[in-house]
């Protein structure tokens, strides 16, 4: 939820609260400082921002801005001061100074400087820790007529200039094959608190779509149902999506300057190893949520707010993201198993920014390579598999109400694709639906939160002529219970297809986000006619019954869909 406190402080002045994309310029211009040695000192400056994830950090250093005796960081060897630098263009310029030798911020930010730092080895970063990634603090507020992103198109889109909603915004758009150009920018100078916010700009009647903070998106959707134009919201303005469905979009992340990493590569790999270890103690001390947890909080809340009074605001910002233990750094750095991996991510990032102005060209962005076998083992941590996000059962429940009361596309995120077949066809593989199998499998890496629904149809031809025959009541039944029977398998055989297909690509994807349906020949193209379906009119007509459906679909109201963690 604080997250905002970095970006207003980053955002540049503007001259209205609606410019082009072309007039944006890279952030790293504005920051002029020498490159200079890191200074040495006992404790190293160690920059946090306000957000979250921080709950890791202070934990580590014992509850205290400055290393305290027996915290897991003194134990480990290490000494640092905590500085809280919501300001990144100053913790940029500490960084290139040398200062101190870590940046930290998501790895939005730190592919925004890459290009300042190209051309001196010493400062080149270095990505040694994913910290989190947003899940459920940022969010998407759109008015009525806008059912999903694909409406986008035309559409005033407002958003912080130089915030933290960019990529988000672009990689949504992509989903839906539109680029910037398609939409109208409003760019904002802040991101809340202020009258110059998205959130403001919808309010006001200048924008149809806004990039906005929970808080301020619960606001705007009367607490998250539809507005109703009362106490600040907006008339039918709701939450399309937030990052806890769009969970692989915004990746929190430690970096280091090369020099340093080189001459102090043992300190910052204790550094990391050290995190990972405290985020997984301090995962039981939340879950046991006595006295230990309290103190936390309240450590939290002085450090990072300022103050420990603000313990309501620092427990609530404990949910706006889910903490990176070492499995998923593991699966994210190498690659393997991954959903989204940090190469993937990087590189979809850096051609946001060429598309907005941001950058002019790739440069790279290297990461640590640490061997996490050997990392977990010293520390005693342990590298478990990814679990199930969704309970399977719950999931398809959820959706077969939805179906009956005709109400699942109130909550759909992407406009609904299909694949089509043959009649009797039994092969659904890669080979023959490659192009719509790759833009699942992006579509469900980016939502990993989102349920993907599998609709099978088939052809009431066959139906059709033994009713106009005659036959008898029992033999139209089973026909029916035939075809719909049929349609769930080939449902649940596109399912497999798709993710075997993924795997084949080294993306692992969860199986419980996908939930099959067999629909018979009760939602055909030519529609209903009757309790019956209605003839295909046209040999196009008849072709599309035979199709099979994809519908992502927001579970975020639905809480008891997700597994427990």
């Amino acid at each position: 939820m604080r997250r905002w406190c970095l970006w207003a402080i980053l955002a540049v002045t503007l001259v209205s609260n609606q410019v082009s994309a072309q007039q944006l310029k890279p952030i790293w211009q504005d920051v002029h400082v020498s490159v200079g040695e890191v200074t040495p000192s006992d404790c190293v400056q160690l920059p946090v921002i306000t957000w979250g994830g921080e709950y890791e950090t202070v934990f580590a250093n014992g509850n205290e801005k400055r290393t305290k005796s027996g915290s897991l960081f003194a134990q480990a060897g290490l000494c640092f001061d905590i500085t809280l630098q919501d300001d990144f263009r100053q913790q940029f310029k500490d960084y290139m100074s040398g200062k101190t030798p870590y940046l930290r911020g998501t790895l939005d930010m730190i592919n925004a400087v890459t290009e300042a730092t190209k051309s001196d080895p010493r400062v080149q970063p270095v990505v040694v820790l994913l910290l989190t990634r947003s899940t459920g603090g940022d969010a998407v507020v759109v008015t009525e007529g806008i059912k999903t992103a694909a409406d986008f198109k035309g559409k005033r889109v407002a958003l912080q200039a130089y915030g933290p909603h960019m990529y988000y915004l672009w990689r949504i758009l992509k989903s839906v094959n539109l680029s910037v150009s398609d939409v109208k920018l409003v760019w904002t100078d802040d991101l809340t608190a202020s009258d110059k916010t998205a959130a403001e700009a919808l309010r006001r009647g200048q924008a149809d779509v806004a990039f906005a903070i929970i808080p301020d998106a619960l606001a705007l959707s009367s607490n998250g149902t539809v507005g109703t134009g009362a106490e600040g919201s907006v008339k039918g303005a709701r939450i399309l999506l937030s990052t806890k469905s769009a969970d692989h979009v915004i990746f929190d992340v430690f970096a280091v300057r090369s020099d340093y990493f080189n001459a102090h590569k043992e300190t910052v790999y204790a550094f990391a190893q050290t995190m990972l270890r405290a985020g997984q103690d301090m995962a039981a001390v939340v879950k046991a949520g006595k006295q230990e947890y309290r103190d936390l909080v309240k450590a939290f809340a002085k450090i990072i707010l300022g103050s420990d009074k603000a313990v309501e605001d620092a427990g609530a910002m404990y949910a706006d993201c889910t903490f990176s233990d070492i499995g998923e750094n593991q699966r994210f750095f190498s690659g393997a198993g991954a959903r989204r991996s940090f190469r993937e991510v990087v590189a979809d990032i850096q051609s946001a920014f060429r598309d907005l102005g941001l950058m002019a060209a790739t440069v790279a962005l290297t990461h640590a390579e640490w061997d996490y076998s050997l990392m977990g083992s010293g520390a005693k941590l342990q590298i478990l598999a990814e679990k199930p996000l969704f309970d399977e059962e719950r999931v398809a429940a959820v959706v077969d109400t939805r179906l009956r009361t005709g109400t699942l596309d109130s909550d759909q995120i992407l406009p609904t694709s299909s694949i089509f077949f043959e009649p009797n066809q039994i092969d659904f593989s890669a080979a023959r639906y490659q192009d719509e199998y790759d833009q699942i499998i992006a579509q469900a890496a980016v939502l990993g939160g989102a349920v993907i629904v599998i609709e099978g149809n088939a052809d009431p031809m066959g139906y059709l002529r033994k009713k106009k025959a005659g036959d008898p009541q029992v033999i139209l039944t089973q026909v029916r219970q035939v075809a719909k029977s049929l349609t769930v398998q080939r449902s649940m055989t596109v399912r497999d297809s798709i993710i075997q297909y993924a795997a084949s690509k080294g993306v692992t994807l969860d199986p419980t986000q996908f939930t099959v349906v067999g629909h018979g020949f009760e939602q055909p193209r030519s529609g209903m006619c009757g309790a019956d379906p209605c003839a295909p009119k046209t040999e196009q007509q008849w072709r599309e019954n035979m199709r099979v459906d994809f519908r992502l679909i927001s579970m975020e109201a639905e809480a008891s869909a997700f597994k427990p963690l």
